[in-house]
């Protein structure tokens, strides 16, 4: 059964007064309305969210959402997959449409973070790591630092591609309303910040954010009698890696990507080279060169030549976060992975202002943790 998505929408990302609930029901509405679809009409709702308990206290998240949506009695869970939570929830709302079991399937995404120190929030980050590695104090900052001086040496890579990477991103924020950063910035700025984890540096890195997303799940042939715009989810695929980072052979593949990726291509019928448009999960620069190589865009090694050649821009060959990704966007842990689809769904139906490519075949990749989980998600332009 051919799985569409009909509506989307996305709250503000940034630092929010607004608590998780409030969030979620924020982007909910939102979604409910961009669709055209009534509460009572939803079958089921999943809330994709890595840790209300540990940040705010706030359990059963998504049962207090269906109230306040008024979409009781809908079936309601919680997804938890870390960082690819988002990813995971689109996963388990295709699979609930496409079994037959839902007709209508509302996933909304979100997490609230900024009320806490960096500190406190690197540590909750952190508690997804394996415990033999987390009670030595490594955390994924200083994973992304390793990873990156190993492929810059080893790939002669110049440091100025990852600066690349930054720039692009936050140019692209400027034009995404609902961005925490909006902003440019210039290589000498991206390259002269402070280091946090050499040799990566403050720029390097996605913030801490508050923020939701949500998306609305259907059949086609239910697609069709409510709006002539929408997108068609072609392929999806999960995998996982070693959850000990250092027994992976070689920490520059992420071999969750490379997997769940052939899985949706497969399912989709379509390959690197029919992409028009994609989101990857740059809560690190160097994330950005590992997934492209991943997703088989480029060679192993490679893909800091297409940040350098300016392929990976908005008016490149591919352009690669459009929405600014989590560099500027943000990274609200659970809304993530469902921002990066409402961004591909937007482009796919016209409908991304002044950040629009041509786009007909979009990807998006989520990663949960250091690639020890990952979603990837295609989704094409209806035909």
């Amino acid at each position: 059964m051919e799985v569409a998505v009909i509506g989307s929408s996305m709250t503000k990302f940034g630092q929010r007064s607004a608590w998780i609930r409030e969030l979620l029901s924020e982007a909910g509405q939102a979604c409910l309305e961009d669709a055209g679809v009534a509460p009572a009409s939803v079958d089921h709702l999943y809330v994709s969210n890595m840790a209300s308990g540990e940040f705010e206290g706030q359990t059963g998240v998504m049962n207090a959402l269906a109230h306040d949506l008024g979409v009781i009695p809908a079936y309601t869970q919680r997804i938890d997959q870390t960082s690819s939570s988002g990813g995971a929830g689109i996963y388990e709302a295709w699979q609930s449409i496409a079994s037959g079991v839902s007709e209508m399937t509302l996933l909304v995404g979100g997490e609230k973070m900024t009320h806490k120190t960096t500190g406190e929030s690197t540590d909750i980050i952190a508690s997804c790591t394996h415990p033999e590695e987390y009670k030595h104090g490594v955390t994924l900052p200083s994973f992304a630092g390793m990873t990156a001086r190993n492929y810059l040496e080893r790939f002669d890579a110049p440091r100025e591609s990852l600066a690349r990477v930054a720039v692009k991103n936050h140019r692209n924020g400027v034009d995404n309303p609902k961005a925490q950063f909006q902003k440019e910035i210039d290589i000498e700025t991206a390259l002269e910040s402070p280091i946090i984890a050499d040799p990566l540096r403050l720029y390097d890195f996605c913030p801490i954010t508050d923020g939701s997303a949500a998306m609305m799940f259907t059949t086609e042939e239910r697609a069709q009698e409510i709006t002539d715009e929408y997108a068609i989810v072609s392929g999806v695929g999960g995998a996982t890696d070693t959850h000990v980072v250092h027994e992976r052979d070689d920490p520059t593949v992420m071999g969750g990507v490379v997997e769940s990726s052939k899985q949706a291509y497969e399912m989709a019928g379509v390959g690197p080279d029919d992409l028009d448009v994609a989101e990857l999960h740059d809560m690190f620069t160097i994330l950005e060169f590992l997934q492209l190589e991943g997703i088989g865009v480029a060679d192993h090694g490679a893909a800091w030549e297409l940040a350098m050649d300016g392929v990976t821009a908005k008016d490149g060959g591919l352009p690669i976060n459009t929405s600014g990704g989590l560099k500027s966007k943000g990274h609200p842990l659970g809304a993530s992975g469902v921002a990066q689809g409402v961004e591909i769904y937007e482009q796919l139906v016209g409908e991304a202002g002044p950040r629009q490519v041509e786009a007909d075949t979009a990807l998006a990749c989520n990663v949960g943790g250091f690639g020890n989980c990952v979603i990837t998600t295609i989704m094409e332009a209806a035909k």
